[in-house]
């Protein structure tokens, strides 16, 4: 009798088959699910490989970068071979090889205000990937006005969390959790502050779990419940989240009635060489510093981070510290400042600016950027 299900697809799935509540009914849900998911980096690479296992029918993915070395510490989708290629034919060759049963529609574009419905119409649910607000806004924002559930995740060193917001199912948004941007650098991303590499995997495939559950419709959907998982003492925990009555996108008088807001608009803070104020790149560093460099080079990171790799011709200002010398620092000569990637030192040239210092300039991509040049 036919199934719907090929008898390779039966196969392939047979441990789903045998699972009460899944089954070959529950296996068509999702081989005619459309999943869309904003990034393919630390949390797409393990939900997009369970999903696609797990035989979704056709799994969309939006990122425009490409492999770097930094990335395959945690990012599971993609490999050596891969560097300095498109994550998106990176991630579809791989996704294809662990079941040539899924479609895979790449959008190798960054998720942006003039796209975002357009790509997202199409899709039964949004995975949110991303690593800095703006995005996670304009997720939040889409899946609102297409009425989509979007299971959203985020990461910070040895923590991570997971939702699901969906207003239109009774639950937040979202814009409840966090109603404004927070100002610019209060969190540092992850090419700041770090994360280790396996925490992504665990709550990319716990957002992947929440997506599975949500097309099959079984269990019960984290509406109004963000789960925060404490990897250091092994711990879950569960905080309520209700809707905000005056939120102003799902409230009582939303004042939000399109994509493009300010928040969505704003720029990326893991967008690090995207400040207007003048900067400086790694190759025109290391030729100053060759010659007889008269200005002053300053590195705002920690004193961890300089024991580990540093420019010897730098002096350690850490950034919290920095306002106490700026009586010690000249006027007269030029001065560099870095950090890890370029984040923290924007926010030490605008401190000297603000306090009347004028040959100022940022070092663009930072210490990484130093290294990939093997310097």
């Amino acid at each position: 009798m036919p199934t719907g299900l090929s008898p390779g697809e039966l196969l392939r799935y047979s441990r789903h088959l045998l699972i009460p509540g899944v089954g070959v009914e529950g296996q068509l849900r999702l081989k005619h699910a459309a999943v869309l998911l904003i990034g393919t980096g630390g949390l797409g690479s393990p939900a997009a490989l369970y999903l696609a296992a797990a035989g979704v029918g056709r799994l969309g993915l939006v990122d425009p970068d490409v492999v770097e070395a930094s990335n395959l510490q945690r990012q599971v989708l993609h490999g050596e071979s891969w560097l300095g290629k498109p994550k998106l034919e990176s991630a579809t060759a791989r996704l294809r090889e662990v079941n040539p049963h899924v479609t895979v529609v790449p959008y190798p574009v960054r998720f942006t205000p003039d796209n975002a419905l357009e790509i997202a119409r199409d899709y039964d649910l949004l995975l949110d990937g991303s690593d800095n607000f703006p995005t996670r806004f304009l997720t939040n924002d889409t899946a609102f006005f297409l009425g989509r559930p979007l299971v959203y995740g985020a990461i910070h060193r040895f923590e991570g969390q997971v939702s699901v917001f969906a207003p239109h199912l009774g639950g937040p948004c979202y814009r409840c959790l966090l109603p404004n941007m927070p100002p610019p650098g209060a969190v540092p991303s992850c090419a700041e502050a770090g994360v280790l590499g396996v925490l992504p995997g665990i709550i990319g495939s716990l957002q992947a779990m929440e997506v599975i559950k949500l097309i099959l419709g079984v269990g019960v959907t984290p509406l109004g419940r963000l789960t925060v998982y404490d990897a250091l003492n092994s711990a879950f925990r569960t905080l309520t989240l209700r809707p905000d009555p005056e939120c102003r996108l799902c409230g009582e008088q939303p004042a939000i009635h399109q994509v493009a807001n300010a928040e969505t608009a704003a720029a990326s803070t893991c967008d690090l060489t995207s400040n207007p104020m003048e900067s400086i790149t790694v190759t025109e560093l290391h030729t100053l510093l060759a010659g007889a460099y008269p200005g002053l080079l300053i590195d705002v990171r920690e004193p961890n981070e300089h024991a580990i790799a540093n420019i010897p011709q730098a002096r350690l200002v850490p950034l919290p510290t920095l306002p106490e010398h700026l009586a010690d620092l000249p006027r007269d000569r030029e001065i560099l400042i870095h950090c890890k990637a370029g984040g923290r030192s924007a926010k030490a040239v605008k401190l000297l600016l603000d306090n009347g210092f004028t040959r100022v300039r940022n070092v663009s991509g930072g210490m990484d950027a130093w290294l990939e040049q093997g310097w």
